[in-house]
C-alpha cells in the first residue's frame, strides 16, 4: 500500500495543508509582530492578546471549534456594521473540511511564527535601523530592505521547524474528516483490519517528506548565512595566506 493511490493522494493533501497553512500563517504571524513592536499602545495589545490565545489554545480544540461552527453561527452574513445585509450564506457550505483545517491550523501557526518573527527583528541592532533611517530609508524599506535580510538569519531555523511541526500536525485533521494522509491510511485500515502495517505506511511517508524538508531547511539556512559561517572565513583566510605566499 506504500505507493497506493489513496494514500498517495492522503500525502498530497498534507503537503497542501502545510504549505497553505505556512504561506498565511507566516504573512499574518509578520503582521502581528510588527504590530507587537508597534508604537501604538491598542494595536500592541490587540496583538500581544490574540498571539496569547492561539498559542494557548491547542490546535486540535480549534479545529474542531471551526469544523463546528455552524452550532454557533448558523449563516455567515456580509453586509454593512450595524446596517442592511447584503449577502448571507449557509455557515455549512462554506466552513467545509479542508476550510476549517486551513483556518485552525494557519491562526495556530501565526501565533508561533508572530514570536519568532519578533525575536529575528529584535535580534538586529538599533544601529542598524538608525542607519538606514540616515540614509533616507523609509520604515517599510528599512524594514524589508535592512532589518528583515539580517533577522533572517534568527528567523530560519526556528521556521523550519514549525513547518515539520506543522506537517505532522496536519495528522489532526483526520479527526473532521479531512483526508489527509493519516485518514487515507485509517479509511484502509478500517476496511482491511491490517493496522499496524497501514500504521507504517504513514510512518515512512511522514519521514521521508520531513528528510526531504530538513535538507531544504539546511539549504536556505546556508544561504542566508554567508559570509558569517566559520568555514567561510577560514577558507577565505586560507585563500588570503595562498596569495601572500
Amino acid at each position: 500500500y506504500l505507493f497506493a493511490p489513496t494514500v498517495l493522494l492522503g500525502l498530497s493533501v498534507s503537503i497542501m495543508l502545510t504549505v497553505v497553512t505556512m504561506v498565511l500563517g507566516s504573512a499574518l504571524g509578520t503582521a502581528l509582530a510588527a504590530g507587537q513592536l508597534a508604537a501604538f499602545a491598542p494595536v500592541r495589545w490587540a496583538c500581544v492578546v490574540f498571539v496569547a490565545v492561539f498559542r494557548g489554545v491547542p490546535p486540535l480544540v480549534q479545529l474542531i471549534f471551526w469544523y463546528n461552527l455552524a452550532y454557533l453561527l448558523p449563516n455567515i452574513a456580509v453586509g454593512v456594521p450595524f446596517g442592511p445585509e447584503l449577502f448571507t450564506y449557509p455557515t455549512n457550505s462554506i466552513i467545509t473540511p479542508l476550510t476549517a483545517a486551513i483556518i485552525g491550523l494557519a491562526l495556530h501557526e501565526s501565533a508561533y511564527m508572530a514570536e519568532i518573527v519578533r525575536a529575528g527583528i529584535l535580534s538586529v541592532d538599533q544601529g542598524q535601523r538608525d542607519a538606514a533611517k540616515a540614509m533616507g530609508f523609509s520604515n517599510w524599506h528599512s524594514f524589508s530592505r535592512v532589518v528583515l535580510p539580517q533577522a533572517m538569519r534568527v528567523i530560519i531555523p526556528p521556521t523550519g521547524s514549525q513547518v515539520i511541526a506543522t506537517l505532522k500536525g496536519t495528522s489532526l485533521v483526520s479527526v473532521i474528516a479531512m483526508g489527509d494522509l493519516l485518514h487515507s491510511v485509517q479509511v484502509i485500515y478500517n476496511r482491511t483490519y491490517e493496522v499496524v502495517p497501514m500504521l507504517i505506511v504513514a510512518v515512512i511517508w511522514y519521514l521521508v517528506a520531513v528528510t526531504l524538508l530538513t535538507l531544504l531547511q539546511r539549504r536556505i539556512e546556508r544561504h542566508f548565512s554567508r559570509g558569517l559561517s566559520r568555514a567561510v572565513v577560514r577558507k577565505r583566510t586560507v585563500q588570503k595566506l595562498e596569495v601572500a605566499q
